[in-house]
């Protein structure tokens, strides 16, 4: 039986941890390690996730999507999802939002696009969809975007990779992430997963950066608006490699962004850290942009000492970077800290991995920089279309 397969990339945040909550920058680069989901029509007339009947309750980033792209009461039929990963879960390396991602652009795959005008796959276009520049739609409720009102005898129909849209893909995982986290997400995660490559998120337009969308949250503290951007490198960094290693202790994010709002509050002062970490993002930013991997990696260390004197690392975090600075050009943690992740930029990275192994981590190599949703089977055919 013929499938649809899809791949989206983990990522981690090279700079502007937490800072970014208070409109610093914050950069994020997409890794080699990739989520890959495949789907097919369910030959048991239920949904199916790997092999298992799909439990809906115990995965509401799937289920959101399955809403919102795929109805049955318009008459799309169960399918079977198959998920392999190489992303580590609960890490802070984006496995949900890859996995959004991935699933997101498998279903516009399988059903395919209705669109206004014949052969064009302009976003003016398009009779159904989610995107930044579309207002008809809105990708953070259960809506299932129809942008226009015409009958379907009025449209025309595209599939295959024509279809899929990497700003969709990312507004539709940055609606799901922000539902599973109580209406709380950024959208570095998703858009990175999606995109690939670098993302910058910003609370203005970058003038130096490619600029790619604007996303708009209601969150429970208020509206928040982000700017996204992509980074061109001046050259292909092939001398260069990212080398993560993971401490295996889970530290929610949710906590340590809660414990960073209480010391500011507790002592103002401590704003002038957030402030210096946005300068450092800014530094980074600029380094990455003339291919200065060097300064890149000084970088680095400069925000993990601004990380941790607002208790943000931890022993475990310390260890793991100690070891792995003296093969590499910086390293610090990446995530929200307190456990999960930490980072390293090496010309190194089989020594930097044995270092970091020997201090209790474990590692994962990967290209500065991967690409990002990609279509992994060769053909596609539409599963269902609204009629």
């Amino acid at each position: 039986m013929s499938y649809i397969a899809v791949s989206a990339p983990g990522k981690c945040i090279l700079f502007g941890e937490h800072a970014v909550v208070y409109g610093q920058p914050a950069v994020a680069v997409a890794l080699d390690q990739r989520i890959t989901v495949k789907i097919q029509v369910s030959q048991t007339g239920t949904w199916l996730l790997d092999g298992n009947r799909l439990n809906m309750n115990r995965n509401p980033h799937i289920c959101a999507l399955i809403e919102k792209l795929w109805p049955a009461e318009m008459g799309a039929p169960p399918l079977s999802i198959h998920i392999e990963s190489s992303i580590p879960r609960s890490s802070g390396l984006g496995s949900s939002a890859a996995l959004s991602v991935a699933f997101a652009g498998a279903l516009r795959l399988a059903r395919g696009r209705w669109i206004t005008k014949h052969g064009s796959i302009e976003k003016r276009h398009w009779a159904e969809g989610f995107g930044s520049h579309i207002t008809t739609t809105n990708p953070y409720d259960s809506s299932h975007g129809f942008c226009v009102d015409l009958p379907i005898g009025e449209l025309f129909h595209v599939s295959g990779a024509m279809a899929v849209d990497d700003d969709e893909n990312a507004i539709l995982a940055h609606g799901v992430e922000a539902a599973a986290q109580n209406g709380r997400a950024s959208p570095i995660d998703s858009s990175t997963c999606s995109h690939g490559e670098i993302v910058v998120i910003s609370d203005i337009i970058e003038s130096e950066l490619t600029h790619f969308y604007e996303r708009k949250l209601t969150t429970p503290e208020g509206n928040i608006i982000w700017q996204i951007h992509g980074v061109e490198l001046s050259d292909q960094p092939d001398e260069v490699y990212l080398v993560i290693g993971n401490t295996g202790i889970n530290a929610p994010t949710g906590k340590q962004v809660a414990k960073v709002a209480r010391l500011i509050k507790q002592h103002p002062e401590k704003i002038e850290v957030i402030e210096t970490i946005g300068k450092i993002a800014r530094r980074g930013i600029k380094a990455l942009m003339r291919g200065d991997f060097d300064a890149v990696g000084r970088t680095m260390s400069e925000n993990q000492l601004m990380l941790k004197s607002i208790g943000m690392s931890s022993p475990e975090l310390d260890a793991l970077i100690k070891a792995a600075t003296p093969s590499s050009l910086g390293a610090k943690l990446t995530g929200a800290g307190g456990g999960g992740c930490m980072v390293a930029l090496t010309r190194n990275p089989q020594q930097t991995c044995d270092a970091i192994e020997l201090a209790g981590g474990r590692t994962l190599i990967s290209k500065l920089g991967s690409h990002g949703f990609n279509i992994e089977t060769s053909e596609i055919s539409t599963i269902w279309m609204k009629t």
